[in-house]
């Protein structure tokens, strides 16, 4: 029995593009930032771009292809070392980042020599700090996207997701280990002041990764106490076609019953949502906090349209909670009637 392989539709065709241009261009930014700013410098950096620029200064300064060479080479090694400890399905994910970026340093390396031959000066000219800040965002931004769409660099990458498999460390303090032990070695081949400078470079772009990666993730989630909760309920299901829970809760100083309502929302829909609620309730509670990421119907997947009528009701939590605490009094209403069994 032949097994048929199904066609992918023209959305997966449509995401996997996007996903291989996030990829590729993030790649891309990093390896500007590196081979413009970073490296014309003399800074160091983390990495195997780090790597690169340690073997350039013991070998031969002046050899800029000695980094991107020595890139290539980390990278390969690595992403072998990952393959064969972490499997296929992290050596598909892992591949594009593995040649992405070598290629792309060297590309850059071509250009940034053009450039220097044209101009006499790196493009960020004598200035230290503008090569810093101008690196370090690019680099982090361009990281940044490549793990937004959970993509990985390979390289550097690799080793802490072994250590995790294999000592539950997180990959997280192990990167952060292994770029700052990176930078620090290279004391043997440059002076203390540059290696503060690659720690600063190091800080600089992992700031700018951790607020670049969750980019169009995060939503506001938003809990609303009010009487007239009923109401609230059908604008936000009708009026914003956005899902509502329901939280049975109990006031703390009159000790009412009711229902807390919870939705999330994207960032532009909260001041919408925020007048609805107090045109409909003036007096309502209504806290709005961060959430890093929404997955479910209406974010990460479709949204189904539902019949929804103001009529559709709910049934009051003040009543349920004297329906139960009556039956719970009094255990003859709650049995079964003599002669019958319970169905």
């Amino acid at each position: 029995m032949k097994l048929q392989l199904k066609k992918p539709t023209k959305k997966q065709v449509r995401h996997f593009f996007v996903y291989c241009l996030i990829v590729m261009a993030g790649n891309a930014v990093a390896a500007a930032a590196s081979t413009f700013f970073i490296i014309p410098g003399g800074f160091v950096m983390g990495g195997t771009t780090g790597l690169g620029i340690f073997v350039r200064n013991l070998v031969d300064e002046q050899n800029e292809w000695l980094v991107s060479f020595t890139v290539y080479a980390a990278n390969i090694v690595l992403f072998v070392l990952g393959a064969a400890v972490l499997g296929k399905k992290f050596a598909i994910a892992t591949l594009a980042g593995t040649l992405f970026y070598p290629s792309f340093v060297s590309l850059f390396t071509y250009l940034n020599e053009l450039y220097v031959a044209a101009y006499g000066t790196a493009l960020a000219g004598e200035d230290p700090w503008l090569a810093i800040v101008c690196g370090s965002v690019m680099f982090g931004a361009g990281i940044g996207c490549v793990i937004r769409v959970g993509s990985s660099t390979g390289g550097t990458d690799i080793p802490p997701l072994i250590l995790q498999k294999y000592f539950n460390i997180p990959p997280a303090v192990t990167l952060w280990a292994l770029d700052i032990i990176i930078v620090l070695i290279q004391l043997v081949a440059v002076p203390p002041n540059i290696v503060l400078y690659g720690v600063v470079i190091t800080i600089l772009s992992s700031v700018v990764v951790e607020l670049v990666s969750p980019i169009g993730l995060r939503k506001r989630q938003v809990q609303i106490v009010s009487g007239k909760w009923r109401e609230i309920r059908v604008m936000i299901l009708n009026e914003l076609n956005r899902g509502v829970t329901l939280l049975h809760a109990r006031t703390g100083f009159l000790q009412e019953e009711r229902y807390v309502i919870m939705t999330v929302v994207s960032n532009r829909e909260v001041v919408r949502l925020r007048n609805a609620v107090q045109s409909i309730d003036p007096e309502a509670f209504f806290t709005v906090s961060v959430v890093s990421e929404v997955r479910g119907r209406g974010f990460s997947s479709e949204k189904i349209l539902l019949p929804m009528s103001e009529e559709r009701d709910v049934a009051d939590p003040a009543m349920e909670y004297a329906a139960e605490r009556a039956s719970a009094q009094d255990p003859v209403a709650s049995a079964p009637e003599e002669g019958k069994g319970e169905q």
